[in-house]
């Protein structure tokens, strides 16, 4: 009886750690599994069958981030904003805009026509299950931000960086200056521009044509616009055009001037904060 008794604990003590174990290593399974989920690269297919490269890093609002010209969703990686959107509790979704980095390069002018951009991003927020989110661009991504602006109901609040109101005319000189240039007219004020291109193995003609179909927002529609949003720039940056007048075609713009010519007011301290500050302000006030 007694070896019995003995048996059956020594067996029940074998039961147990086993169990501990399990559950442990079930917790562990758990826990990556909710990482993996946080935290995830991935290609979604847009309407017309591009490829749209995009990754997602943490777990709460959303936030989507729209990359400027010859450069990609890694270049905000660069950025304090990049990590004081995450230190502050955010999802931040950064994708790569097609026609650069990962993304497809569809070499007809016709796939970047018709706000194909915006729709790559609404189409992004769709496959992530998105009912509300901010979204914040600068340069070039700002130009794609007014027509998230103007044509998706589910952007709450927006950031347009590094731009004025420029673009607000079709016929840009600026961006007709650019198509031309990569097209392989040439154009003295951007030869080195299109060296930087063909030195960085970027696809040339793929660019041509994100110049070429570049959308513009008329100064009327902007100003129908109910959505806050904040135009952010750099004290040395006129690149394009006037800043703050692009903020008073907003209902509920805002102005704030950071340090910084175009190239480097996105990664100082003072956009991060200042971007993050207005995004964190009560949400549909």
């Amino acid at each position: 009886m007694v070896s019995f008794l003995c048996f059956k604990k020594y067996y029940m003590n074998i039961f147990r750690t086993v169990s501990f174990f399990l559950i442990f290593f079930l917790i562990i399974a758990d826990a990556k599994a909710v990482i993996k989920k946080s935290d995830s690269s991935n290609y979604y297919t847009s309407f017309d069958s591009t490829k749209i490269y995009y990754e997602v890093k943490g777990n709460g609002y959303p936030v989507i981030l729209v990359h400027g010209f010859i450069t990609t969703g890694e270049g905000w990686k660069k950025t304090e904003v990049y990590k004081t959107l995450q230190n502050a509790g955010y999802k931040v979704i950064t994708l790569d805009m097609r026609g650069n980095g990962r993304s497809g390069k569809p070499h007809t002018s016709e796939a970047y026509a018709n706000d194909a951009e915006a729709k790559d991003i609404m189409g992004l927020a769709t496959e992530l299950g998105l009912k509300k989110y901010d979204a914040v661009g600068y340069s070039r991504g700002s130009i794609i931000t007014a027509r998230l602006l103007v044509l998706d109901k589910r952007v709450n609040k927006a950031v347009m960086g590094g731009m004025g109101t420029d673009f607000t005319n079709p016929e840009w000189p600026r961006r007709k200056m650019f198509y031309r240039a990569l097209m392989g007219d040439s154009v003295k004020e951007l030869e080195s521009m299109v060296k930087n291109v063909q030195k960085a193995g970027l696809d040339q003609q793929a660019l041509a044509f994100l110049q070429k179909e570049q959308p513009s927002t008329p100064k009327e529609i902007l100003a129908k616009v109910k959505q806050p949003v904040l135009v952010i720039c750099g004290d040395k940056d006129s690149d394009n055009g006037n800043a703050k007048a692009l903020a008073n075609l907003f209902q509920r713009g805002k102005y704030v001037q950071v340090p910084g010519d175009h190239g480097a007011a996105v990664g100082t301290k003072e956009f991060a904060d200042n971007v993050v500050n207005f995004l964190m302000e009560k949400r549909n006030q």
